[in-house]
């Protein structure tokens, strides 16, 4: 059986369009991501609602604040029971060891740099031009400190696949099926079949399936490019 490497991410501000998808693609999927605009919009209410037709969520609201705060947070989302969820690296150590400890069911994952941020972006915020070194830095921390894997751009997937090694969980957004998109909000992406060669776990993919005509032939023909 072809193992499931898409996380089909829920953008949107119709949830009856939203649940008409995730009907049509849970059994070709790994997870749904729902994020920041599919929780504001629509809250637990919503969230229930999804995990009642397709319980494999991933819940990426990118947690960061001192320790006590994620640690409390983590222990109040165990109770929706996400299988993934995200804190950002940059936290730093005792965030990281303090979501580690309240993993039980559900896995953390480090975001390391957007992927909408290019070196100069990086120079700026982080000191740093060089992405790949800044990334692969984020990456041993994450690892250090015990989470399951990263959140990181398909340029870095290589990079990071061979520092960290094969038993840590890498999930890749900037995933585009067509990579001459214009105005696009993602500065570093890469094909379905590209990324997964480099070395990913799951791609999450949103707009490229759930604005198109025809969401579930769209998933299944990225599927059959990744077999």
């Amino acid at each position: 059986m072809r193992r499931k490497r898409v996380i089909v991410a829920l953008d949107g501000n119709n949830l009856k369009k939203l649940t008409k998808i995730v009907s049509e693609l849970k059994f070709d999927v790994y997870a749904f991501k729902i994020g920041y605009e599919f929780f504001f919009n629509f809250g637990l209410t919503g969230y229930k609602k999804i995990y009642s037709i397709c319980p494999k969520i991933f819940l990426d609201l990118k947690l960061h604040d001192i320790p006590n705060t994620v640690e409390k947070g983590l222990e109040a989302l165990q109770k929706i029971k996400p299988i993934l969820t995200t804190i950002h690296i940059s936290g730093g150590d005792d965030m990281m060891k303090v979501s580690s400890n309240k993993k039980k069911n559900t896995k953390i994952l480090g975001v390391s740099i957007l992927t909408s941020m290019d070196s100069i972006q990086t120079k700026r915020y982080y000191n740093e031009k060089n992405i790949t070194s800044l990334v692969k830095k984020f990456a041993n921390a994450a690892k250090k400190n015990k989470l399951d894997g990263v959140v990181c751009s398909p340029k870095e997937i290589k990079y990071i696949r061979k520092e960290i090694g094969k038993n840590f969980i890498i999930v890749t957004p900037g995933i585009r099926i067509d990579k001459k998109i214009k105005n696009d909000d993602q500065k570093r992406v890469e094909t379905p079949k590209k990324a997964i060669e480099m070395g990913a776990n799951y791609l999450v993919i949103g707009r490229p399936i759930t604005d198109s005509k025809n969401p579930l032939k769209v998933l299944k023909e990225i599927n059959e490019s990744l077999s």
